[in-house]
């Protein structure tokens, strides 16, 4: 099949709107029409990877963490970056990332470590602002039912747990056409009256564009009048981190053995004890500090995430547990979540993981 053909599917899961500013998701390397029929799934997109993609078959690699973050000047084998790119083009071989918006799904990453860990009642920890907009339309009563309807397939009226939302309100317009017009009611130059809908509903802004056309093709009017509103309410499918319980609370020691046993970490770096039981768990894969002061404010018992520098630790202030179990390691599970995406969607396509260990950090036990 055709690579576009995978990565619009696992971009409808995971837009790339929805990646921070500094990430680099996406198509790095390979052309949209260029056929595949195999992939190697990987964390990191390193120099043995690329040859295991070679030895194997496969035309494209996934990654979590993308091979580029930062734009390259030179192209002369310098770097493990250059060399991968550089290799990757020799042989064919397209580079796909899909990370921080595959982190800030509902069902993504973290999503995962919530699953691995046994908590129930999870929620996005850092809801996003602005992702949602609202569509206001003004449709006569015989095509009401058609516009809804094209609206809702083109991604228009989920909110949560529910679709087809919308709010109707009937009322009357009035319009005149000029002498260029072909009316689809009512006289060229004659002003008319028209007992009309007033259909309103939600949308994701990254859908905005097959919104517009979805109204458009399915509205009878000539011209279509419609309003668009920027909201700033959060949308609660999206965003950073995790909040979960667990369905019985245990003491401190006891769950740490329960997170350094599921998410297969030798070590775990972590404030003192708050002697206090654990029930609400935090969660973020990759560096997740920046989210600490929400899971207190969520409150969090146990904060898990990594990268935390030495200095940094000390701002749990005996309020919260700061568990860093490495960066690797809270986002392994990551590779087994895209096989289980990519495979319910195409069956017969093969896909492999990785049997390269991409974590570069070792321990010395």
């Amino acid at each position: 099949m055709k690579l576009s053909a995978l990565t619009a599917y696992l971009e409808s899961l995971a837009p790339l709107v929805y990646q921070e500013d500094y990430d680099n998701a996406g198509l790095i390397v390979g052309h949209p029409d260029q056929e595949i029929s195999q992939a190697l799934l990987s964390l990191d997109c390193t120099e043995a990877v690329v040859d295991e993609a070679i030895a194997t078959g496969c035309q494209l690699i996934i990654s979590h963490h993308p091979i580029v973050f930062r734009g390259l000047k030179k192209f002369n084998s310098k770097t493990y970056v250059e060399r991968v790119v550089e290799k990757a083009i020799r042989k064919g071989i397209a580079l796909y990332a899909i990370h921080t918006n595959l982190d800030n799904v509902m069902h993504g990453v973290n999503s995962r470590i919530c699953d691995t860990l046994g908590l129930k009642n999870c929620r996005i920890l850092l809801p996003k602002h602005n992702l949602i907009k609202k569509l206001v339309t003004f449709v006569p009563h015989s095509h009401a039912d058609a516009v809804r309807e094209a609206l809702f397939a083109a991604g228009a009226g989920n909110i949560g747990n529910y679709s087809e939302v919308s709010f109707n309100a009937e009322g009357t317009g009035t319009f005149k056409g000029n002498e260029l017009t072909v009316p689809h009611v009512g006289e060229p130059g004659k002003r008319h009256r028209e007992s009309e809908v007033c259909i309103q509903t939600v949308y994701p802004a990254n859908l905005e564009s097959k919104i517009i056309m979805a109204l458009i093709l399915a509205h009878p009017y000539e011209e279509v009048a419609y309003d668009l509103y920027s909201l700033t309410n959060q949308n609660q499918q999206v965003g950073s981190g995790m909040i979960g319980e667990l369905e019985v609370p245990t003491n401190q020691e006891s769950f740490l053995f329960h997170v350094k046993d599921k998410m297969r970490t030798h070590v775990i770096r972590h404030t003192a004890f708050t002697h206090k039981p654990i029930k609400k768990v935090a969660v973020c894969g990759g560096s997740g500090g920046f989210l600490l002061k929400h899971a207190i404010a969520a409150g969090a018992d146990i904060f898990i995430t990594s990268d935390y520098k030495y200095h940094e630790f000390f701002d749990a202030e005996g309020k919260i547990v700061i568990a860093d179990i490495g960066h690797f390691e809270s986002e392994q599970f990551t590779v087994q979540l895209l096989y289980e995406i990519i495979r319910k969607k195409f069956p017969i396509f093969a896909v492999r993981l990785t049997e390269v260990n991409t974590n570069p950090v070792k321990y010395f036990i």
